[in-house]
């Protein structure tokens, strides 16, 4: 049996995690772009305060789209979704409440493949959820790595370099960076300085 006619049988969730830049949302619209290829009924959808470059598209840092309805809330789903959807994709999952957990369950029990993208860890290293319990609850579990913007090793850091305090706050290379563990400081970070720069300025 093929992964694909699997999928039309069963319901199964998968989940792709990482830093930013760490090609997340590349990995959602790959995995859609192949069910649309096994001719399978696709929806995606975002949460409207993403609006970083395209209102009803899932953008990459790529460039790479695709068509996706904007939710205020994750219980909207049920007023868009389209009864002969076979596959849902979902980005930037760590933006809805923990009300997505039951919704994509509710999904997956109804015979659908259910694809989540988003950031485990936030910009303070903690775990953002609903992200880490969507992996819990995941039949697959994909784990990206960015490349660190300070020495080039694997990242799995987002580095906030600018903003304020609050955990949520949308924004790019104008606001993140992907660090490795060395290079992460949990903070904002507006003079990007480094690990060493802080240990001597607290002496």
């Amino acid at each position: 049996m093929s992964e694909f006619s699997y999928f039309q049988t069963r319901g199964w969730i998968e989940v792709v995690v990482g830093s930013m830049y760490s090609g997340k949302t590349e990995e959602l619209i790959r995995r859609v772009r192949r069910a649309e290829f096994a001719k399978l009924k696709v929806q995606v959808f975002k949460p409207v305060i993403d609006n970083r470059y395209r209102v009803k598209e899932v953008t990459s840092h790529n460039q790479n789209t695709v068509d996706a309805t904007p939710l205020n809330a994750i219980e909207e789903i049920w007023d868009h979704l389209n009864p002969k959807t076979r596959v849902v994709g979902i980005d930037e999952g760590q933006f809805f409440s923990a009300e997505i957990v039951n919704v994509v369950q509710d999904l997956a029990d109804r015979g659908l493949r259910v694809i989540i993208a988003g950031l485990d860890t936030d910009w303070k290293g903690q775990a953002f959820e609903p992200m880490p319990t969507l992996m819990a609850i995941a039949e697959n579990v994909t784990k990206q790595h960015a490349v660190c913007m300070t020495c080039g090793a694997p990242a799995s850091r987002t580095q906030k370099i600018a903003g304020g305090d609050s955990q949520i706050e949308v924004g790019a290379t104008e606001s993140y960076e992907a660090r490795c563990r060395e290079h992460f400081v949990p903070r904002v970070d507006t003079r990007k300085e480094t690990p060493r720069e802080s240990a001597i300025a607290q002496t």
